[in-house]
């Protein structure tokens, strides 16, 4: 079986995206990182397969992706959904925010990830 998770020939990409986030990244991040939420682990700038996500919790198999100026387009919106239908295909689910809910809603943004884990973890 071929590795999909953090392949060597994306290491590069991987430590690029850290040390470039963006500020809504980082500061997501001070809220996600050392098991914050709910006592999960997050991992930033994960990739899968040819894709790099924002934030993914391989336990729960749950990424979490931050949209922002450059997710606008009408190409870069088709090109997020084809890339978000290719890793739901590989039984991993997504949500996603804006930088602006993230700036001015943090909370919010935390309230809708525990949410979402509860619904992973309690499927009805």
């Amino acid at each position: 079986m071929t590795k999909i998770y953090n392949q060597t020939k994306e290491r590069e990409k991987r430590k690029k995206l850290r040390r470039e986030m963006t500020k809504a990244e980082v500061y997501l991040w001070l809220h996600l990182k050392g098991k914050q939420v709910l006592g999960h682990k997050f991992r930033r700038q994960y990739s899968i397969g040819p894709y790099v996500l924002d934030f993914y919790c391989p336990e729960l198999r749950l990424a979490v992706e931050v949209d922002g100026a450059t997710h606008i387009t009408d190409d870069e919106l088709e090109y997020d959904k084809n890339r978000q239908s290719e890793i739901e295909n590989m039984y991993i689910n997504f949500i996603r925010f804006t930088n602006e809910e993230i700036y001015k809603d943090m909370n919010g943004v935390k309230e809708k990830i525990e949410m979402k884990i509860n619904e992973l973890q309690n499927p009805p």
